[in-house]
């Protein structure tokens, strides 16, 4: 059969009119949008806060059952199967493939963000609370969302068999032969909206920083029509290589890693604070770790956990449709447990790296006085310009930022063109492992990625916009990702009763 004959036309055509949709009514009716976003979100907020926070203790405490019970000792393929990437590549390609350019710049900017908070201002060390709350935020329970996700989609693929690369192929166990009607078709489109509305939030909130560092160094200041050039560079950067296959991404993946580092190093042998880097990271860390369960079932906050903990929990939700598939498909051969294990320290190791050091040193800025960020920030500035003041007191400047920007240009590219690859897989009714889509349908969805992140720019969209539409958009997936832990466990459980491991 050839592969336009296996294409399922109803998960192309209505996710595309929905993009078209929501576009068009962004960039005619922005006010009357936020309006309505504003009344969904608030119902979410105040009804099921507890159905987000539920759902993020669901998802640790199940990678930490099945790494550690007899289910970490199944191998995800055949029992001679070895794994098709070093361990070194492997976590490089997890941490890129999953990490977008969005991690620098909430890293630079996110303690900014908290320290304006009522619900910090109130504790004792400000700014040790908000690098604290950035790496509780982004630590292990939304790292489990991941991979636990990550886990039970290689055993689909790697253990089961199952020549379906689809969101709702992961519920057959549950649903069985309903999967091939109305209740498969719902799950995908939901799927795929959400991870449209992940692209969103992920181009508009990070853009206007690449902008700004672009605009620094060549003299241009219209950021937005700049955040508009750019977003089609990196569009055209990761099509590029999504089309080209596997091997391009996996190069690219060790390219940009290399750009990542490179900024971390410039930033700690030379801002002069690597003393203070350190020493407040290993505080936060300790903070973290010693309130942790307080912080993960707090809803009364003054509103905090609705805006910042939730919003978070949803961003990566909405993520989970595709990066997870991802990790699954470069993981076989590995074990579960190793999986789990390697994908927490590869994970946390990458996003604490960035935190720590980022954050700190704008915090380390403000404490002596080298800027003002959050009287610059109150005062009207940008996030994006505040950042480039900081950036501005490091000796030689120019080359952290020419850092920044190719740092961010590498991780937009590497996770764009493993979700284009992955959605693209989606759009097949049957395709194996072996097979990758067409490269007509993987420039297609490159294209269709870029729609609504385009009319969120256009629409100049508030940061409250923007994160509204992640967290409506996954109310829905979360259910959906809970069904897909239960059927795991319950195909999974047949490989235990035969004693197979």
């Amino acid at each position: 059969m050839s592969k336009l004959k296996k294409i399922d036309w109803p998960l192309i055509i209505l996710p595309i009119t929905g993009v078209f949709t929501v576009s068009l009514i962004l960039t005619l009716f922005p006010v009357q949008l936020h309006h309505d976003l504003t009344i969904v979100r608030s119902f979410l907020n105040g009804h099921f806060s507890f159905f987000y926070i539920l759902v993020a203790i669901f998802f640790l405490c199940s990678t930490l059952y099945a790494a550690f019970s007899r289910y970490g000792k199944i191998k995800l393929g055949d029992l001679n199967d070895k794994p098709q990437y070093s361990n070194l590549h492997w976590g490089i390609l997890v941490f890129t493939s999953t990490m977008s350019a969005d991690i620098i710049f909430y890293s630079l900017c996110e303690w900014m963000m908290y320290a304006q908070e009522p619900f910090i201002k109130q504790k004792h060390n400000i700014f040790e609370w908000s690098l604290t709350y950035s790496l509780f935020h982004w630590g292990p329970i939304v790292w489990s969302f991941y991979i636990m996700l990550a886990v039970a989609f290689a055993y689909m693929l790697f253990v089961t068999k199952n020549k379906r690369q689809k969101f709702s192929e992961a519920c057959r166990p549950l649903f069985g032969g309903l999967i091939d009607g109305i209740v498969g078709k719902l799950i995908d489109l939901i799927a795929v909206f959400a991870l449209i509305a992940a692209t969103a939030s992920t181009f508009s909130m990070s853009m206007p920083l690449l902008a700004t560092a672009v605009g620094n160094l060549v003299g241009i200041h219209n950021i937005r029509k700049l955040s508009l050039m750019l977003l089609i560079i990196v569009v055209l950067i990761y099509l590029t290589v999504s089309v080209i296959g596997m091997k391009a991404i996996t190069k690219l993946s060790l390219i940009c890693y290399t750009f990542f580092i490179g900024l971390m190093i410039y930033i700690l042998l030379f801002s002069g604070s690597m003393d203070f880097i350190l020493d407040s990271g290993i505080q936060a860390t300790g903070n973290l770790l010693q309130n942790f369960v307080g912080m993960a079932t707090t809803i009364n906050s003054k509103g905090f956990t609705q805006d910042w903990t939730i919003y978070y929990w949803s961003y990566w939700i909405v993520w989970c449709v595709a990066t997870p598939f991802f990790i699954g498909s470069i993981s076989r051969g590995r074990t579960i447990k190793d999986v789990i294990l390697r994908g927490y320290a590869w994970g946390l190791g990458g996003t604490y790296l960035s935190f720590i050091v980022l954050s700190n040193f704008g915090i380390s800025r403000q404490i002596q006085h080298l800027v003002n960020a959050i009287g610059d920030v109150q005062s009207g500035k940008t996030y994006s310009q505040v950042i480039m003041k900081i950036m501005e007191t490091l000796p030689q400047y120019r080359i952290a930022v020419i850092l920044l920007i190719l740092s961010m240009i590498g991780l937009y590219s590497t996770v764009f063109d493993s979700i284009t690859m992955v959605v693209s897989k989606y759009s097949y009714r049957d395709l194996s492992i072996e097979e990758d889509p067409s490269k007509l349908m993987r420039g297609m969805w490159a294209v269709v990625f870029v729609m609504l992140p385009l009319s969120l720019l256009i629409s100049n969209s508030s940061i409250y916009n923007i994160q509204s539409v992640a967290i409506i958009a996954a109310f829905p997936t979360a259910i959906i990702m809970i069904l897909i832990v239960i059927s795991f466990y319950k195909k999974s459980r047949n490989s235990l009763k035969n004693n197979e491991y």
